[in-house]
């Protein structure tokens, strides 16, 4: 049974944090990859890095059954879930309050892949699991990669409706876009995730609101980035053959309040480990 390590207390933010510049919202992205299984590596995680909302995909877990007693314990009260028995699940997880829930069909057979808010600045934070798409990049062959297409459609048609409604769209994208997004362009080119089609998918998706890509933003390309290492892999660090499949966007309108963004790739050695890192981005509202 994996036993739950214990570590120091969470720094929590004061009325002097605020004072000297330090009231920023941070925002955190991770596919867990099952949140009761890898509830030890979670709470290390928000323990050592605080962020202020977490965004979790791929929880595997009803609503019901959601491990809510350590998040409470660490302060983070304000919890919205959407999940399902054993598959997908979403989570977004909070010290500030949430409001305005909303929850999308975008996958149309109720598979629990999405979850909106709206954080106390007004801006809308939108927590999204894609589907991975199978292995087969054909839609006639392969039905779940014509699931995969028809889900970012469905999102291309809301994107284009946010005019006026500053967003962050964060989660499992499941594609990694650009040729410095995975270890090897030419060998991923027929590969689910890094195919022409999926990626002029997610182009359109990106061109219906403009959005902002802050990891290309703040790492700017051709430096290589990724967010997911396989399990297959004898040593995921030495053979390094990642994809970027996790991604956090906004609205033109939230540019500027973006402060900083990066990956926290120790996580990927931890304890049981999810085959994804986090994503964090601090903003100035």
């Amino acid at each position: 049974m994996f036993a739950r390590k214990r570590f120091p207390p969470l720094r929590r933010s004061t009325g002097m944090d605020r004072a000297i510049g330090m009231s920023n919202i941070s925002i955190a992205s991770w596919n867990i990859n099952s949140v009761r299984a890898r509830i030890g590596i979670v709470e290390k995680f928000l323990r050592e890095e605080a962020p202020d909302v977490l965004c979790l995909q791929e929880t595997k877990v009803e609503c019901g059954l959601f491990p809510k007693g350590m998040f409470e314990q660490l302060g983070y009260t304000h919890i919205v879930t959407n999940g399902q028995r054993m598959h997908h699940g979403v989570a977004t997880i909070s010290r500030v309050p949430l409001t305005d829930v909303r929850k999308y069909d975008w996958q149309a057979n109720g598979e629990a892949r999405h979850i909106g808010v709206t954080l106390p600045s007004g801006a809308r934070l939108d927590n999204v699991y894609i589907p991975a798409g199978g292995d087969i990049p054909d839609r006639a062959l392969n039905p779940k990669f014509g699931q995969k297409l028809d889900f970012f459609g469905r999102m291309t048609e809301w994107s284009a409706t946010l005019a006026g409604m500053p967003t962050v769209l964060t989660g499992d994208f499941n594609v990694a876009p650009l040729e410095s997004d995975v270890w090897n362009h030419k060998a991923l080119l027929d590969v689910v995730s890094h195919t022409p089609i999926e990626v002029e998918t997610l182009a359109r998706l990106q061109a219906a609101s403009d959005w902002v890509d802050l990891g290309r933003h703040f790492i700017p390309a051709p430096e290589r980035l990724y967010t997911w290492w396989s399990y297959r892999a004898k040593d995921w660090e030495a053979s390094n053959r990642g994809r970027r499949l996790d991604h956090m966007w906004v609205t033109p309108d939230l540019m500027p309040k973006a402060v900083s963004h990066r990956i926290v790739q120790p996580a990927r050695s931890w304890e049981r480990p999810s085959d994804h890192i986090p994503l964090i981005t601090e903003f100035d509202f």
